[in-house]
């Protein structure tokens, strides 16, 4: 009978023993979640903050070069004998297309990128299906 309630016991501790181990994993998991996701995080909002500077930055200094080219053409075009304001309208015409078609190649250029980083924890998502193969092998 001593034997048996022994078998019984031992049982018993390990189930407790089970059971506070897989707490303990998943308590484990959940941390490595948030370090995983609050890491690519910042690394996405630092990115973005990038973009967001450069072309700001890029915005003054082209708006500049844009108006001179502008400007130029439409100098060339009345050399040409064209009216002024014809002239100007199709100068600057031509450099507003011009920029728009490079302007939406950058924009899907940005967008391709941030698509490829994402913030799905891939580490934790990795480590809990071993755990779930962990607990199934200490359960038969």
């Amino acid at each position: 009978m001593s034997q048996t309630m022994t078998d019984g016991g031992n049982i018993v501790d390990l189930l407790k023993r089970l059971r506070d181990d897989t707490s303990a994993l998943v308590r484990e998991e959940v941390a490595l979640a948030k370090t995983e996701v609050s890491e690519k995080a910042a690394k996405l909002s630092r990115n973005v903050g990038y973009l967001a500077a450069g072309g700001l930055l890029g915005y003054s200094g082209l708006i500049i070069i844009l108006m001179g080219l502008g400007s130029l053409l439409t100098q060339l075009f009345r050399d040409q004998g064209m009216r002024e304001g014809t002239a100007g309208f199709l100068g600057f015409l031509i450099i507003g297309g011009i920029v728009a078609v490079i302007s939406a190649g950058l924009v899907m250029k940005a967008i391709a990128a941030l698509k490829q980083d994402s913030l799905k924890p891939e580490k934790t998502i990795e480590t809990l299906q071993e755990d779930k193969q962990w607990a199934q092998n200490k359960i038969r």
